[in-house]
């Protein structure tokens, strides 16, 4: 089990976040790693945060890495849901459509939150490059159909449809 988060550090992390889009690649990288070293190493959190920063900051080969080992080591709640779905666009943007998908198709069945959509999302861009189009555009109208205050039922109807 890992470690306690210190009191404070999510503020923190999320205030970083939050100044992401004003800070250059490599201060925010370095800003990030100061942070995580305040966990203990190999920590799943810190292994997450650092993925997504190298992530964001156009580090993807590396971000994968520590995706999986922010997985491996027991991440959970809503981060490690995150770390699957951004492990699975990073992989999609590497040329792994394949593993994108399967990762996002094992997703789906690991229960529903506020990020299924995300998880359709993704999953339908992964599906695109892999040429399964109309399963794409049929899991993105299912998505789509639960926000509807009218219709939503016809698209949903339509969608599945579409994917025969």
């Amino acid at each position: 089990m890992p470690a306690e988060i210190p009191t404070g550090w999510e503020a923190r992390c999320t205030r970083l976040w939050e100044e992401f889009p004003t800070v250059g690649p490599v201060d925010f990288r370095r800003e990030i790693a100061e942070l995580v070293h305040e966990l203990p190493e190999g920590h799943p959190v810190g292994l997450f945060e650092w993925a997504s920063a190298c992530d964001a900051t156009d580090l993807e080969a590396e971000a994968v890495r520590h995706y999986r080992a922010a997985l491996a080591g027991g991440l959970g709640g809503e981060r490690r849901r995150q770390a699957v779905i951004q492990l699975a666009s990073t992989l999609r943007n590497l040329g792994e459509a394949s593993e994108s998908v399967r990762l996002l198709t094992e997703e789906k069945g690991n229960g529903q939150d506020q990020l299924d959509d995300a998880v359709d999302a993704f999953l339908a861009l992964a599906l695109i490059d892999l040429g399964r189009e109309r399963e794409a555009a049929a899991l993105a109208l299912g998505a789509l159909a639960r926000h509807l205050p009218q219709y939503g039922g016809a698209v949903a109807r339509y969608a599945r449809d579409v994917r025969r």
